[in-house]
């Protein structure tokens, strides 16, 4: 990864007084927003016309999604409401919160509702949405963001212009990182750079939020053992793709060794944020055996944790088969 301490990025964020970087380096600004330049011309032209049509935004977690949703409302004259899906999944929210949002008075002509994570929405909650979609359209306009957006239903999918949010380079993201670390005066080496990105590339709030965990008076302190490989966590995924191959909860057993890992709730964290790679069509299942395995894990010691995490995995296995 070729990079240099004194570059910066070629569109310098608005920074915004906030304690988490997260916040206080997320885009306010298309200037400030990095890559995916189809999309964030067919925004300007919203933005400069100050309106847009229902909008589907998807693609891998951490890569913008959010952050571009919030910078649509925040560039035209509309009222906002924001809301994560994973925390109100089911329908009754839709009839309430939505429904009295989007049928109420506002302040301004266009109301706008972010609804993040939309893919966690049921069936059932998707078909009501769609319903809402209909009646309010004159005033009130939808951003739905998700990782999965063949989880949504197809209704939905066709009423919204749909884009995908593709992860920016590595040395984008690099040089993005090196420039908050300048700013808030940390002091770090090249190598720091490159093994946070190298872990948690393409997911840009992680790459931020490791380096902030790992600020220690002033100077970057990476402690590996509080990371996880990425290269484990593909490996395991790839693993888990081949339920039905001979020896492969061994193959898993072993990888779980060599790695040595402490953080064995980000893995869990993994598993649950790509199962639909590895378990198409038994997401329910398998969530169901995650739980029990984080549950039982914080009743263990560390040192049996591999074990109770290895027999989730032959639970997981044998639902695959």
């Amino acid at each position: 990864m070729d990079f240099t301490f004194d570059e910066e990025p070629a569109n310098k964020p608005t920074i915004i007084d906030h304690s988490l970087w997260v916040e206080k380096y997320r885009p306010k600004t298309l200037t400030d927003y990095i890559g995916n330049e189809s999309v964030k011309a067919a925004v300007a032209l919203m933005i400069q016309k100050g309106d847009i049509p229902h909008l589907l935004l998807y693609g891998p977690a951490g890569t913008g999604k959010t952050s571009l949703a919030k910078l649509i409302s925040k560039n035209i004259p509309c009222d906002v409401l924001y809301i994560n899906a994973s925390d109100k999944s089911g329908i009754d929210f839709i009839r309430t919160d939505i429904k009295n949002f989007a049928c109420g008075a506002g302040f301004k002509a266009l109301k706008v509702l972010i609804l993040d994570e939309a893919d966690g929405l049921s069936a059932e909650a998707q078909g009501a949405l769609r319903n809402m979609m209909e009646t309010y359209s004159a005033h009130t306009r939808l951003i739905l963001t998700c990782n999965h957006h063949e989880k949504m239903i197809t209704p939905i999918v066709s009423r919204c212009q749909t884009y995908e949010i593709k992860p920016i380079s590595k040395k984008e993201v690099a040089v993005r990182l090196v420039y908050i670390l300048q700013t808030e005066k940390i002091a770090f080496t090249q190598e720091d750079i490159v093994f946070i990105i190298n872990t948690y590339y393409p997911d840009i709030r992680k790459v931020i939020n490791f380096a902030q965990q790992s600020n220690l008076n002033g100077t970057l302190k990476i402690y590996k053992e509080n990371a996880v490989d990425v290269d484990f966590l593909q490996k395991l995924i790839s693993l888990l793709k081949t339920p039905s191959k001979p020896g492969v909860f061994n193959e898993i057993r072993q990888l779980v060794v060599d790695a040595d890992n402490n953080n064995i709730e980000m893995v869990y964290k993994y598993l649950y944020d790509h199962v639909s790679d590895f378990a198409p069509g038994k997401e329910p299942i398998v969530i169901l055996e995650l739980a029990e395995s984080i549950y039982q894990s914080t009743l263990v010691l560390t040192q049996a944790r591999d074990i109770t995490f290895m027999a989730c995995i032959h639970k997981i296995l044998k639902h695959l088969r």
